[in-house]
This record gives structure tokens, sequence and C-alpha cells, in this order.
């Protein structure tokens, strides 16, 4: 794909998102001794990036003339809220496919958008329940290995860069790859010389195993993590292609997630969600590596926590250790009483 789709792309949803914000706090600049720019797509519409991709796909296909009766979706929450309401905003009828993991208020929200809700045990079950549904006539939105959702990711990292951010490097979460993929993509168009990192959860590091591999690792079925938008359990043919460009990846442990997650919404004064914190994660251990005073552009992927996620994240108080010290032992603060 080339890099200039995620201009066009970003031209096509324009008009029906929103142009989030890049945030900085001085406070946590003066204790890592850098520059963090942050992109916070919680607050985005349906309070996630995802939106960006499931409207592209839509909009390509209505500029087409191929705009479908109906979408069928699979997913475990942001994904589906971002389907659900790009199909109401154009009209259409929407399936969504979602396990028995997804949070309840990311069900709500989803049906609230009009959806049609499908429940299923295990993630691999609302697969084979939206191939289905495929089968049947549907138009199948898939939440990453679809060229139009990577573009429409593309444009968050791409308004960025055309914001100012001017980073040394960038920081997105990965999960399935399409937000990464998006990310790459954008930095190749307008800053091609800028590295670009993924992080991704210890836990669920099946991109991580295959970007050191060079062959696509797949867990069974979802892996347990805090950062729920992080549990695809394999990247795509697709991402695989763009994960291999990066300059790197940082697996995350479940420690290090829930305590930036805290120091940004401290910091920063917005919702931030686990899968979030993942990419100021991997910016902070690169950080570590390095001599001189970087900037650096972090991805905040969205703020949608369900009631039992926030009572996970706050059941330890994590911000009497301040970010300063880049020698923090994150197992060593979950561990005191």
């Amino acid at each position: 794909m080339n890099p200039s789709t995620i201009a066009d792309a970003h031209a096509r949803i324009a008009p029906y998102i929103h142009r989030t914000p890049l945030l900085s706090s001085s406070i946590l600049n003066d204790f890592l001794g850098h520059e963090i720019i942050f992109k916070v797509e919680g607050l985005q519409k349906i309070g996630a990036f995802k939106i960006r991709g499931a409207l592209n796909t839509l909009l390509k296909l209505k500029e087409e003339g191929n705009l479908p009766q109906e979408v069928v979706a699979f997913s475990s929450g942001n994904h589906a809220q971002a389907v659900a309401l790009a199909s109401k905003i154009l009209g259409i009828n929407s399936t969504i496919v979602l396990p028995s993991f997804t949070s309840p208020i990311k069900q709500q929200a989803t049906a609230s958008y009009g959806a049609r809700i499908i429940n299923t045990a295990t993630r691999r079950e609302a697969e084979e329940k939206t191939a289905e549904i495929k089968a049947q006539g549907a138009y199948f939105i898939h939440p990453f290995d679809n060229d139009d959702v990577i573009a429409g990711q593309g444009t968050s990292c791409f308004e960025a860069l055309q914001d100012g951010a001017n980073p040394d490097a960038i920081f997105a979460t990965c999960g399935g790859g399409g937000w990464i993929s998006g990310t790459f993509l954008a930095k190749e168009l307008l800053a091609p010389k800028v590295a670009v990192f993924a992080g991704e959860p210890l836990q669920a590091n099946d991109a991580a195993r295959s970007y050191k591999s060079g062959e696509i690792f797949k867990f069974n079925d979802s892996p347990p993590t805090i950062a729920d938008g992080a549990r695809a359990p394999e990247i795509s043919e697709r991402t695989f292609k763009y994960l291999k460009q990066l300059n790197g990846f940082y697996e995350i442990d479940e420690d290090q997630i829930i305590y930036w997650t805290q120091w940004l919404m401290n910091l920063l004064k917005v919702v931030v969600e686990p899968t979030s914190a993942v990419s100021m994660g991997a910016a902070f251990e690169w950080l570590k590596t390095q001599k001189t005073k970087q900037r650096v552009l972090v991805m905040l992927s969205g703020g949608n926590i369900a009631p039992e996620t926030y009572r996970a994240i706050w059941e330890k108080n994590y911000l009497d250790v301040v970010p300063k010290d880049l020698d923090i032992d994150f197992v060593a603060i979950s561990n005191r009483s």
C-alpha cells in the first residue's frame, strides 16, 4: 500500500471525526529529561482510534458505489463500537460478534449505535460466527487485516505529524498490527527518517515473537492481559509486512502497564486505557538507552475502561513512585504491601 493512501483516507474521513489534540506534561518531561508528546485518541468519537478505520472503509465503498446493506465484524470492544457507529452514520445495518470477555460497558455502547449483538464464548468462536454471517451476504470489516482499515488508522499519526509533533521516534501499541502499520505508513509519507517502535503486552506478545523469529506466531485464543485492546491472538500477513519494517519491539509487563496507566491519567488529566499505556511503556524502555535528549511521539489509542478494569488498575497505588528513575523496578512496586 502506498503511503499516500493515508492522506486520501484523512481527506475522506475528516468531516466525520475529531482532530484529536497533542498533549504533553512538563512534569513528566522534567522527570525523564526528555520531551514526550501524546496523541490522545481517547478524545476521539467512540473513545478510540478505531472509528478512523471503520469510517474510511465504508466511505470508500460508498465512493465506489459498493456500499453494502449490512456489515459484520468481530471485536473485543473498540472496533465493535467503531463499526456500529460508522454503519449508523451511513445508514446501514451492522451485526457485531463479541467474545465473552468483552466488557459490558463496551457491549452497551455498541448496541446504542443500533448494532445487532451476538455473543460467543471465545474469540475463535466469534471469528467463526462472523464467517457464517459473511457467507450469508454481509460485508466483513476485519479489525486490522484490511488495507482501508489500516489507512484509516494511520490518519491519527498523520494528524500528529501535520500538527507539529516533530519527533525523533514514534511509539504505538501493537495488537493485531493495524494501528502500528498505519502509523508506519503515515511517517513514511511525512517523516520518513523517523524511527517507529511498537509496544506489546508481554502476556500477549505474539507480534513481538513474530518480529523476532520472522514467522507469524499464533496463540490458540485471546491471551490474558489488562490491555484488552491488544488481545488479538495473532497478526496477519498483511500487517506483518509492515511490522517487519519497524525499528523494534518492546514487550511490556502487566505491572508496567498499570503503572503508566495511573501516571498518564494523573499527569494528562484524561482517561487512558491500559492498551494506550503500553506505548508509553515502550517509549520509557527506549529512552533508557538514549544518551542525549529526545523528543518522542507516543500514540495513545483510546480511553475506554470498564468498571471492573478501573478497579484492577487502582487496586494498588503506583503514584507514590515518581517516574524520574529510568531503572524503576515495576515488579517491586507491585509487590509492596
